[in-house]
């Protein structure tokens, strides 16, 4: 059972459709999930699905198309970085960041709301902490 109620499920699938479509930036995206009261949620790019949490532990699942045969195999933290800074100056808008991260070697992310930091992964477990700008 979920304790998601009918707006919070709406405004998810819209951020969820709207960033996956690079209609609305991650500043945008953050402020949604705040006010739907989401504390973190997790993106696999290899399985192709982003997850919602909730402070009491309710999750969401929505599901996107992978590709995981683009994940580079090895990590670079430096074009981690590089596709980090193109998205927070606008210059890449998410379905670009997905493909420069892949690149990267990313197989996932994990997005801590209230911690304000984002941890990228690596297939080798290597973990790469960008904090929320300022």
């Amino acid at each position: 059972m979920s304790d998601f109620n009918s707006n919070q499920i709406n405004i998810i699938d819209s951020v969820f459709e709207k960033s996956n479509s690079g209609e609305i930036h991650f500043s945008e995206v953050i402020q949604q999930l705040i006010s739907v009261g989401i504390e973190s949620y997790s993106v696999d790019y290899r399985r192709g699905e982003t997850t919602y949490y909730l402070s009491n532990g309710s999750s969401l699942r929505l599901e996107f198309e992978a590709h995981p045969e683009k994940i580079s195999k090895n990590f670079d933290a430096a074009k981690i970085k590089s596709a980090i800074s193109q998205a927070q100056s606008g210059t890449v808008m998410y379905p670009e960041f997905k493909e420069l991260s892949y690149l990267a070697g990313c197989i996932g992310y994990t997005v801590w709301i209230a911690g304000k930091n984002v941890q990228y992964f690596s297939r080798n477990g290597e973990v790469h902490t960008e904090h929320f700008p300022q």
